[in-house]
């Protein structure tokens, strides 16, 4: 976009989003495996370590800061969209309020289809996802889910098998280390394994 700050990508980037996060009190919010910002921290290494792009390991980094469909608590509303997008750039943190806004139990049947719809829980308006969009949905919902099934084994008794399927649908989505990834953990037997 013209005129709109470049994506920052550099480790002072994620050090000024951590201290942002900490001011916020997310170390201070208990998520399985510890606290909430150890949580995200792990998301945007498991990101880093998939090769995802600069903005996508940022969204990692703080895509529960509005809260999200699966994990209410919030760090700040969407009203405080500036506060974030001022810390991490435009394009992550539209990728942040694009994962906390998902109503998931609308979005995800058709996450796959090219005309895919999306619907803002926050504003219940609906509207077409583009393709690296539903890309980085995917990605950062795999990163996301595969954190918790490694870190606490009851959510992975729990919810494997639904996310193994969930992740399958998404495979043409998905790049191949993050669907490396889900198999891995999300698949009980290693003979079942590709």
């Amino acid at each position: 976009m013209e005129g709109s700050r470049p994506v920052p990508d550099s480790p002072a980037t994620s050090r000024q989003a951590v201290a942002l996060l900490r001011d916020l009190g997310a170390a201070e919010i208990a998520h399985p495996g510890g606290t909430l910002l150890a949580h995200l921290q792990r998301v945007q290494e498991q990101l880093a370590a998939w090769d995802a792009r600069p903005a996508l390991q940022l969204a990692g980094l703080c895509h529960a800061f509005y809260g999200t469909d699966g994990f209410p608590t919030a760090l700040r509303s969407p009203d405080h969209r500036p506060e974030l997008s001022a810390v991490i750039g435009a394009e992550a943190e539209g990728i942040v309020y694009l994962y906390a806004s998902c109503d998931r139990e609308a979005t995800y049947p058709t996450l796959t289809d090219a005309n895919a719809s999306f619907r803002d829980r926050f504003t219940g308006q609906a509207g077409i996802m583009e393709p690296q969009t539903r890309r980085d949905f995917a990605e950062l919902s795999a990163a996301n889910e595969l954190d918790l099934a490694r870190i606490d084994p009851a959510f992975r008794e729990k919810w494997g098998a639904e996310l193994l399927a969930l992740f399958t649908r998404f495979r043409p989505l998905l790049s191949q280390p993050a669907w490396t990834a889900c198999r891995t953990v999300l698949v009980s037997d290693p003979s079942a394994r590709d």
